[in-house]
């Protein structure tokens, strides 16, 4: 269980390191039949920013924590991409698409926190 708080947070500092903004953790431990234990879902300004969160996470993983992702979807557009680790699945958005899949109301039953943008 530590384990897998350490590795949100060292998520989150991977996505801070790269200005990623509106970054929120959703808690699922105490739902049912769920794909995993936390999501966290955040969000860039531009493609770019979306694929260097992606890239500053999966190394930050791999540095502090010894992991690697099971599966990264949607580099190639980079208005979405998701990151498997697990216990935790990693949501990076554009915006617009962010506003549009509102992740965070699917999983309204969830503990959601989020964290404060870094200035």
């Amino acid at each position: 269980m530590d384990d897998t708080k350490n590795l949100v947070k060292t998520i989150t500092k991977g996505i801070q390191e790269k200005k990623g903004c509106n970054i929120v953790i959703a808690d699922l431990t105490q739902i049912e039949d769920t794909i995993c234990r936390y999501l966290v879902i955040c969000q860039g300004n531009s493609s770019s920013q979306v694929e260097a969160i992606t890239e500053s996470v999966g190394d930050y993983v791999r540095i502090n924590s010894g992991e690697k992702p099971t599966h990264v979807v949607g580099l190639g557009s980079s208005q979405w991409v998701a990151m498997d680790y697990s216990d935790v699945l990693v949501h990076v958005f554009l915006p617009d698409t962010r506003e549009f899949y509102d992740l965070e109301h699917l999983w309204a039953d969830a503990k959601l926190t989020k964290i404060p943008n870094l200035d």
